[in-house]
Order: structure tokens, then C-alpha cells, then sequence
């Protein structure tokens, strides 16, 4: 057994835990403080627990694009000879997360206005808090079609970052 690679693997998946549910917790409270204040899961309005569980699945697929890159950083500090200290990990991890929440907001903002373009008139919000299913089902359906398309371009740039050892060229 790789030691090595099963503590690599351990931290990746702890990291994957406290991270995903960090920031899933962090956005249902916001999400509910904003715009749902009234609204609960456990409530009657079907359109609201449909509208916040698009959130969480783009939020997710955003997150499982970003987890990776803080894991190969945290990898690099443990394997290489030229070790990265643990608050330059620290401060790279931020700097994924940070670029993960202003894309999550750019991809909310595009749903939000391509919405409102494709059905004038309409306030996805009181709809929503309205019950309305069909216009929660239409903007969730908006959401994780425009996260999937992204996702792999938050990838790469968020894999751009990554402070990869140099090579040296042979050539």
C-alpha cells in the first residue's frame, strides 16, 4: 500500500466533506437571509425547495471542479522537494474558493437575465415565493445547463492557477 497516496486520498476526501458542506450551509442561510426569508424546506411551497435545490447542484458541480486543485496543491507541499509552506496552501485554497463564488454569482446573475429576457414580465422571486412550480423548475433547469457548460472552463482556469513545480527543458 501507497502511505503516501492513502494520506493524500484521506485529506482529500476530508477536505471534500468540510468544504462542500462549509459552503452548501453557508449559501442555503444566505439564500433563505436574501430573497426566502419566510420560506422553508419543510414547508408548503414545493417551487422554493425546487429553485434551492438547483442552487446546491450548481453550487456542487461548481465545488467538484474546485476541490481537485486545492488537493493538487496541498500534494505539491507534501511531495516535492521545494515544499510550499502551509499558508501559501491556505492562501491558494482561498483564492479557488473565492474564484469558484464570483463565477457561482456571474452563472446566478446570467440565469437571473436570461430569465428575464426569455419571459418579460415575470419575477422569477415572487413567482417562486408564489409557489410557482413551473417558473422554479424553468429558471433551476436555466441554472445547471449554464453551471455544466462552465464547469470545465472554472476547471482549467482554476487548474491555471495551480503553482505546478518547474520542468526543465531537456531540449
Amino acid at each position: 500500500m501507497n502511505s503516501q497516496l492513502f494520506t493524500l486520498a484521506l485529506i482529500e476526501i476530508i477536505l471534500s466533506l468540510i468544504v462542500s458542506v462549509g459552503i452548501i450551509f453557508v449559501s442555503y442561510k444566505l439564500l433563505k437571509q436574501l430573497f426566502f426569508k419566510n420560506e422553508d424546506v419543510q414547508g408548503d411551497n414545493m417551487a422554493f425547495t425546487v429553485f434551492t435545490s438547483g442552487i446546491i447542484m450548481s453550487i456542487g458541480l461548481i465545488l467538484s471542479e474546485i476541490v481537485p486543485s486545492i488537493t493538487n496543491i496541498i500534494r505539491i507541499a507534501t511531495t516535492q522537494n521545494e515544499a510550499i509552506d502551509t499558508i501559501t496552501v491556505v492562501k491558494y485554497s482561498c483564492l479557488y474558493l473565492f474564484i469558484g463564488f464570483v463565477v457561482a454569482l456571474f452563472i446566478n446573475a446570467a440565469v437571473f437575465l436570461l430569465f428575464s429576457i426569455l419571459t418579460r414580465g415575470v419575477n422569477e422571486f415572487k413567482a417562486i415565493k408564489n409557489h410557482n412550480l413551473s417558473v422554479a423548475i424553468l429558471v433551476v433547469a436555466i441554472l445547471i445547463s449554464i453551471t455544466l457548460i462552465a464547469k470545465d472552463s472554472i476547471e482549467l482556469l482554476i487548474s491555471a492557477l495551480v503553482p505546478y513545480p518547474e520542468v526543465s527543458n531537456f531540449l
